[in-house]
């Protein structure tokens, strides 16, 4: 679950870790009024679950509260990045005199979270990664037992020479951990970890992401959740026990089992087209699942085509048949469906679709290269 900047700097400060004072506003004039509580200059910056805000225009420095007014009249409103800008984060501006750059994710091929450090803060930690990567200093550490403070240390002399500064800055580290594990992080970011000119180290920035997997355990952070229109399909399909992501191509694709589902999406890349999502329904064989991926990938206008993988196991192809029968009738699509159906009761879900004049397929290649023909984009 991706979460905002101000979010993540709430949840930074609960760990202890130093971050600007700020709050969120909606509107040009609670922008201008949080300005003026602030009392000194601020920054106005963008809310939105995508990066590069500072490059499209949507991180601006106000030296006065009608600076703030102005720029926050300009953000709210904005598209970045397919995004529609509905709040701004009201900050106090903070003097820099170096910035940095800390990050914790999950290395899966190790297994292990990985710390990851740089004196290059500021800009993409991808740039750097493909440009300098001997600039970036990992630390892999051992979930069981944790990170050490001579550890934390180490890594904090990497990028600082001051003692007093890697002192703060490893045990900005330490809390970041803890926060990581803590809150069931799928990732923290702090870039710009920075240093003012008096020498106090501040996260500028923040970004989390929390594991869905482990928000069981922290009904609190549940209310973090923000919806954008824009990412609409992605809350209907998790209500709905879906496994969705969306993608820029032009072949929908329906499938039952992550690894047919990938594997299903490489056969439409070689066949020459171009999946416009991700959509596993699992392993459940309710009818009203396949209603609501149909109505999930229609949503999509640049869908040509839609195809349908179903390995019957657990799930019953008749049932799959039959929702999609339903779909059709409810939605009556414009897009041509091929549907291969193959294990339970896949005799009975073919006559299904034969009765509703659906095009069926017998192989992978089959349904795919249908699709893509019928779809006219190859």
């Amino acid at each position: 679950m991706k979460i905002h900047e101000y979010q993540a700097k709430e949840i930074f400060a609960s760990f202890g870790i130093p971050v600007p004072k700020g709050k969120i506003a909606f509107s040009a004039d609670e922008a201008r009024n949080l300005a003026t509580e602030i009392g000194k200059p601020v920054m106005v910056k963008a809310q939105v679950h995508v990066g590069g805000r500072g490059k499209a225009g949507g991180i601006k420095y106000c030296a006065t509260p009608d600076e703030a007014y102005s720029n926050a009249e300009n953000i709210i409103g904005m598209n970045i990045k397919g995004l529609i800008v509905r709040k701004v984060l009201v900050t106090e501006a903070t003097d820099i005199s170096h910035e940095a750059y800390v990050g914790i994710i999950v290395d899966r091929s190790a297994k292990k979270p990985v710390i990851m450090v740089s004196a290059e803060g500021g800009i993409d930690i991808e740039e750097v990664a493909a440009k300098t990567p001997e600039k970036i200093h990992k630390l892999h550490v051992d979930p069981i037992l944790g990170i050490k403070s001579y550890q934390a240390r180490q890594l904090a002399y990497k990028v600082y020479s001051d003692p007093e500064t890697a002192k703060q800055a490893a045990g900005i580290i330490l809390k970041l951990y803890r926060c990581f594990m803590e809150a069931d992080a799928s990732l923290v970011e702090i870039n710009p970890l920075v240093t003012t000119p008096s020498g106090k180290v501040v996260a500028l920035d923040a970004k989390v992401n929390l594991d869905d997997n482990g928000l069981y355990r922290h009904p609190d952070y549940e209310k973090l959740r923000d919806v954008a229109p824009q990412e609409e399909s992605e809350n209907e399909a998790r209500e709905a026990g879906l496994s969705f992501v969306g993608l820029s191509g032009n072949i929908g694709c329906v499938v039952n089992g992550a690894g047919l589902a990938m594997a299903t999406m490489d056969l439409v890349k070689h066949y020459g087209g171009e999946p416009a999502n991700f959509l596993d329904i699992g392993g459940s064989s309710n009818p009203d699942k396949v209603v609501t991926a149909m109505r999930i990938i229609l949503r999509d206008p640049n869908v040509k085509a839609i195809l349908f993988n179903i390995f019957g196991g657990i799930t019953r192809c008749d049932d799959v048949a039959n929702g999609i029968a339903k779909a059709v009738s409810e939605f009556r699509p414009s897009v041509p469906i091929v549907v291969r159906l193959t294990g339970t009761n896949e005799t009975e879900g073919r006559a299904i679709l034969a009765e509703a004049q659906i095009q069926g397929a017998e192989t992978m290649v089959e349904v795919v290269t249908k699709a893509i023909a019928l779809a006219g984009v190859a």
